[in-house]
């Protein structure tokens, strides 16, 4: 065998392309481990019961051979020493850390007070049995939180930059993303960012967001989110949000803080478990007692009786009853594009008599379009549109954006500049213009600032189109109108339908708008609303949720603004639309992703159903309990009927709730 070849210098110093793969063959490597190492712990649980199962079994065939005796117990104690290895572990970190006593107390009791009078085999079995149990409950908390652990994994962790100087792109971490960068999107790939699209033409899957299916056709000045799927084509992106604001990362945190939190019948359930377990300890106490003095019981089967007692009284199966129903109606709604912010609103929707809807945005497009027009002739028609114009191009109103669209196409000046412009809230803007003080707004804002006169002819102009349902904006200069714009929003076309079904169960459906009487009562009209609230401040909102609390008890609040979020706040349940502003977003319970309003019902539909399988839980699970206490009190059950019993209910309570992952 001859000597090795010395190296070259080329060998031996591999390039950085060679560094780069070895780095990326390591990682990859690294990544593979944990992932199997994530895998193997998952399921640890499940190992550990079944190789308890293996033990008992074991156990089990050595006492009915010639091997009886002390290789018997050796393998049962095995079975109760790996077996019951999780549950112990957990029984006893809540005894010592939060003082309370829990069903896994129980369970280890009984135990070994089946091995202290001999019935090791019974022991074994209700160990096996119970940390079988256990081992599904984990696993079916883990199936319900399959859609939050998708929805991280989903998330994209580098975007395509594009360089301002160079035009050409460089791969970066999303978080170093900037509000006004942009973004490469080539086809296939995850959208990193919430912007608009400034070049290029594709489709979306939003499926991750809204759970609609067909993508979603983008091209110049469409909106795309973050965690969506680029189709074929390539897009440039501007950005829009930072990526701890997007959408994407708004939805995780909300479906993480959702099922983090417990509704009121889970924290009544936490809060008498330990009363409930020190009630249950008393009552073995006493049938040790009183039926070994009083009723002439032997002491073994009256420990058997108090033993099984322990395991059947357990409430294993009543804990259980909420939370596996409640994370999978959670689930359920983040697949389908809403978003719960806690059980608690879940578990309370369906019990709200009046629901609170604002118009904008809501019952309506939130896309208005001027459709008339009248001007006075104290100035040319060329300066009024110019002027309105610059003014309303300073806002991001729905309404201003539609101004400010008619008025561009309608003049050929130069817009001028603006000198100051001062937002008043609820009632409109006022500007300066070179010495000229501009008024845009409401006739409530004309006659706030003492800006009462207009032709005359306009009353009937103005009346008409306020039957027609079209909101009316004035415009001022020095204290003189010299113009007026009719704008129409057009009805959600899944606005009637919701509000019929709403209707149908029992919930009176309501608008609360800023509009002029006439103008909310047509739209009120055409939406099929069963009353209507008009001229309605952001803080008369919130009053007017107050009466509404007073009158039908719980209400609920769907709104999109900014000056919607007071009034989301203060309803029971406040609902926000997905394309709302972050306020709202941020104050609401419930989030509507793709802001259609038949997920409303969905969600109504996911309350009810899943307070019925609650209820469903509850009655079982204690009916089973009391069942079994009277049939051990007649010795009719014995230690491994019992188990079976118990731990099946359990079982059983967990599947029904499980059914809600299913729309």
């Amino acid at each position: 065998m001859g000597l090795p070849k010395p190296r070259t210098q080329e060998a031996q110093q591999p390039s950085s392309n060679k560094q780069a793969k070895a780095k990326t063959n390591q990682s990859t490597f690294i990544k593979c481990c944990h992932v199997a190492a994530t895998g193997a712990s998952k399921h640890r649980e499940l190992l550990f019961a079944l190789l308890g199962g293996i033990f008992l079994l074991a156990g089990y065939i050595a006492e009915q051979t010639a091997l009886a005796g002390s290789s018997a117990i050796t393998l049962y104690l095995l079975s109760y020493a790996i077996g019951g290895y999780y549950k112990t572990k957990e029984g006893v970190l809540d005894l010592v850390k939060d003082r309370s006593l829990n069903v896994e107390i129980l369970m280890i009791l009984a135990a070994i007070g089946a091995a202290y009078i001999g019935y090791w085999n019974e022991g074994a079995i209700l160990i096996f049995i119970f940390s079988l149990s256990g081992a599904m409950e984990t696993y079916t908390f883990q199936k319900s939180e399959k859609d939050l652990s998708a929805l991280i994994e989903m998330a994209p962790a580098e975007a395509n930059l594009i360089d301002e100087k160079t035009g050409n792109a460089r791969t970066v971490p999303v978080d170093t993303i900037e509000v006004g960068d942009r973004v490469l999107i080539r086809p296939g790939e995850r959208v990193p960012v919430d912007g608009v699209v400034i070049n290029g033409e594709t489709t979306v899957d939003e499926a991750a967001l809204t759970g609609e299916a067909v993508p979603v056709t983008k091209t110049y000045d469409s909106q795309v989110f973050n965690g969506t799927i680029n189709g074929k084509g390539s897009m440039t992106v501007e950005v829009t949000k930072k990526n701890a604001d997007s959408l994407f990362q708004k939805m995780i945190q909300l479906v993480q803080q959702a099922k983090s939190e417990r509704p009121p019948t889970q924290l009544w359930i936490e809060k008498i478990e330990g009363p409930y377990v020190i009630t249950v300890l008393m009552m073995v106490a006493l049938m040790i007692v009183i039926p070994y003095t009083f009723l002439n019981w032997g002491f073994e089967e009256t420990f058997y009786r108090a033993m099984v007692l322990l395991v059947v009284a357990s409430p294993c199966a009543v804990v259980a009853s909420v939370m596996p129903a409640l994370l999978s109606a959670i689930s359920t709604g983040a697949r389908n594009g809403v978003l719960m912010k806690g059980g608690m609103y879940l578990e309370q929707l369906s019990k709200a008599n009046a629901i609170a809807f604002d118009k904008t945005g809501t019952i309506t497009k939130g896309q208005p379009e001027v459709t008339d027009s009248i001007l006075t002739d104290k100035r040319a028609s060329d300066e009024i549109f110019a002027a309105v114009a610059a003014v309303e191009h300073q806002s991001n109103h729905p309404l201003a954006k539609a101004i400010f669209k008619f008025c561009q196409k309608e003049t050929e000046k130069q817009l001028p500049e603006v000198l100051t412009i001062e937002d008043v809230t609820g009632y409109g803007v006022q500007a300066e213009i070179a010495s000229d003080k501009w008024l845009l707004g409401s006739i409530a804002f004309m006659k706030r600032s003492n800006i009462v006169g207009y032709p005359s002819d306009w009353k009937a102009w103005e009346r008409n189109r306020q039957e027609e349902g079209k909101t009316i904006v004035y415009a001022a200069v020095n204290d003189e109108v010299v113009g007026a714009f009719a704008i129409k929003d057009q009805i959600r076309k899944d606005a009637k339908e919701t509000l019929r079904e709403l209707q149908k169960a029992g919930v009176k459906t309501i608008m609360i708008t800023g509009d002029h009487e006439a103008t909310a009562a047509s739209i009120a009209k055409e939406a099929g609303v069963d009353d209507w609230i008009s001229e309605s401040l952001p803080e008369q909102k919130v009053e007017e949720v107050v009466r509404l609390k007073k009158k039908y008890g719980s209400v609920i609040m769907v709104g999109d603004g900014v000056n919607d979020a007071p009034a989301l706040a203060k309803a029971d349940i406040g609902i926000a639309m997905g394309s709302g502003t972050d306020v709202a977003i941020d104050t609401a319970d419930l989030v509507l992703m793709k802001s259609e309003l038949d997920k409303i019902r969905l969600s109504l539909r996911l309350s009810k159903r899943m307070n019925r399988i609650v209820k469903q839980n509850l009655v079982f699970s204690m009916s089973v309990i009391v069942l079994l206490i009277i049939g051990n009190f007649f010795q009719q059950v014995s230690l491994p009927l019992g188990v079976i019993g118990h731990e099946g209910s359990t079982i059983l309570v967990i599947l029904n709730g499980l059914r809600l992952l299913k729309t």
